[in-house]
């Protein structure tokens, strides 16, 4: 499905956009794997040296991302499919209690650097017959999360970059979304299930009913493989006419 396709993924080394590197090179797409720390050498080695380039990534930093988009280029003869990934939890505070350099990490990471990504990545898509960008919001970016409004901002920021960005990247044939996954299986939820067991004093098993899996038509919390799957799909030739979306992938979570 992806045989001529190079894909750039932020955020590739764990978690979300680990298993979105993994399933971009299973449908047969080169993928440079971009994020900070020695994961991105785990996720390219489990994709494997042939296919793989992991290329160390700072996106708070537009020279990293130049280079690192270079690099990528270099290696596999151009780039189509750009997937923003990377991003930060940012802290649990009210606003009134938030400092404003928290607030200000937590959109530089996570709207700014996509923004950084994006603007330096266009001459590569724009050379390519199959281009693709995803961004990778939250379902937080529509559900409330008190003392998690930085978090939200950028979140929600992203789907608003993405719809504008459709429109001035369609005249280049580049279809740009994004997709917004809920509770999602990985060391983060289980983490948070636990302190809601404690807090609760209830079983791991009862803390993930009441908070999660309770509340949703699909009894069961999104493996991160469906992510990675579903922007497998659109980076590929079948979904050359959807753009400008945002995909919930939350198990029903959310209804819009």
């Amino acid at each position: 499905m992806l045989d001529e396709v190079t894909a750039y993924v932020t955020g590739g080394s764990q978690g979300i956009g680990q298993q979105i590197a993994l399933e971009l090179a299973d449908a047969g797409a080169s993928v440079a794997v971009a994020a900070r720390g020695d994961g991105i050498y785990d996720t390219a080695d489990r994709i494997g040296e042939d296919r793989a380039l992991p290329v160390e990534t700072d996106v708070t930093d537009a020279d990293s991302i130049v280079d690192s988009l270079e690099r990528t280029a270099d290696e596999f003869g151009g780039i189509d499919c750009v997937v923003n990934n990377a991003g930060i939890g940012g802290p649990h505070k009210p606003v009134e209690e938030l400092p404003l350099e928290e607030w200000e990490r937590t959109l530089e990471v996570n709207l700014t650097g996509a923004f950084l990504v994006c603007k330096h990545a266009l001459p590569y898509l724009k050379e390519s017959d199959q281009a693709s960008l995803v961004n990778i919001s939250s379902i937080a970016a529509k559900d409330p999360y008190p003392t998690r409004t930085p978090y939200s901002a950028s979140k929600a920021g992203m789907i608003g970059f993405a719809r504008d960005l459709a429109y001035e990247w369609g005249e280049y044939d580049i279809t740009v979304n994004t997709v917004c996954p809920g509770a999602v299986e990985g060391e983060r939820i289980e983490r948070m299930i636990e302190k809601q067991a404690e807090h609760r004093d209830v079983s791991i098993d009862e803390a993930r009913r009441q908070r999660i899996t309770g509340k949703l038509p699909l009894d069961s919390i999104v493996d991160p493989g469906d992510i990675g799957a579903f922007v497998a799909f659109l980076a590929s030739d079948r979904a050359r006419n959807i753009t400008a979306q945002d995909i919930n992938i939350d198990s029903g979570a959310r209804q819009d």
